[in-house]
This record gives C-alpha cells, sequence and structure tokens, in this order.
C-alpha cells in the first residue's frame, strides 16, 4: 500500500474526531490547550487501537457489532449533542458544563469516533496491508486532527460566546446521523 493512500485512510478516518474535537471545545474553550491533547491523544490513540483490534478479530467480533455499531455511535453522539444545545440554550445561570475532561466522556467519545477504524483494520487484513503503518499514520493524523479542533473550537467559543456550544452539539449530531445513515443506506 502506497504512502499518498495510507494517509488518505488516516485522514478519512479523523474527519469526526476532528468534528467532535471542534464541539467539545465549544463547551470547554478556556482548557482547550489541555482539551486538545488529551483528545488528541485519546482519539489517536483509539483509532490506531481499534484498527489494529479489528485487523487481529477476525469476522466474528465484526459480525457482533456490525449489525450495532452505527446505532452506538448515533445514540452516544446525539445524547452529548442534545445535552450541549439544551445548555446552550439555557444559558448561564446554574448550568453545569459538559465536562469533557472527564475520562468517562473521553472514553466515551474516543470509542464513538473510533468504530469505523475496527471495520477498516479488518478490511486490511483481508487485503494483507502493512496494518502497522497504516494504524500508525491513521493515530497520527487523528491526533493532530482532534487537537487542531479542540483548538479552534475554544478560540470560536471565545470570540463567539457561550452560543457557539449550540452549534457544537448541532455538529454532534449531524455527525452521529450521518454515521447512522451511511450505515442504513442501501448503497
Amino acid at each position: 500500500m502506497d504512502l499518498p493512500l495510507i494517509i488518505l485512510i488516516g485522514i478519512s478516518l479523523s474527519m469526526d474526531c476532528f468534528a467532535v474535537s471542534l464541539a467539545a471545545a465549544t463547551s470547554t474553550p478556556l482548557q482547550r490547550v489541555r482539551l486538545a491533547i488529551i483528545l488528541g491523544v485519546a482519539f489517536g490513540s483509539f483509532q490506531a487501537g481499534m484498527m489494529l483490534l479489528g485487523w487481529g478479530a477476525g469476522t466474528t467480533l465484526l459480525g457482533l457489532i456490525s449489525g450495532i455499531d452505527h446505532w452506538i455511535a448515533f445514540i452516544i453522539l446525539s445524547l452529548i449533542g442534545g445535552k450541549m444545545i439544551y445548555e446552550g440554550i439555557r444559558g448561564d445561570s446554574g448550568r453545569e458544563h459538559t465536562d469533557f475532561l472527564s475520562l468517562s466522556s473521553i472514553l466515551i467519545l474516543a470509542v464513538a469516533t473510533s468504530i469505523d477504524s475496527l471495520g477498516v483494520g479488518l478490511s486490511l487484513g483481508l487485503i494483507a496491508g502493512n496494518i502497522l503503518l497504516v494504524a500508525l499514520a491513521a493515530g497520527i493524523i487523528s491526533f493532530l486532527f482532534a487537537s487542531s479542533g479542540a483548538m479552534l473550537g475554544g478560540f470560536m467559543s471565545e470570540k463567539f460566546g457561550e452560543k457557539i456550544e449550540i452549534l457544537g452539539g448541532v455538529i454532534l449530531i449531524g455527525i452521529g446521523l450521518q454515521i447512522l445513515l451511511e450505515h442504513l443506506s442501501p448503497i
């Protein structure tokens, strides 16, 4: 497998990492550097790890989750996005922000954004691709995209105020809906 194709795979798997980090940072603008590093490491590690897991697990595991993986990602992202929209509409008075720096939030989002990597890993195993190189590239690119998204989202939140959190919630729901529709479409 040539390098441009490996980079393209990494970029395609990293797009939702960018968008989720962008949305998360709208809720945590004052800690965007910390959030960028934490989400970058978590998302990059999970992208690479899930790819290796998919490659190693074979068709049995993929067969068990492939029927519901898109529903899991959709539900998780929609619940978090809906909470962000609610918090953005409700305003500052007495509200409790979603804690995107909590271990549970980080793990949930990392799994939700890396489920597709599992299938890519399985596919690469079937065509005898260099899985270690592809997983490493996907992990590094996901780290870069997630970190960039968090920095940009934090900047946008500081510049445009807390109402940008509503946009972040809409983005998360949109990503979940896109994942669901891609898996449910007959094409």
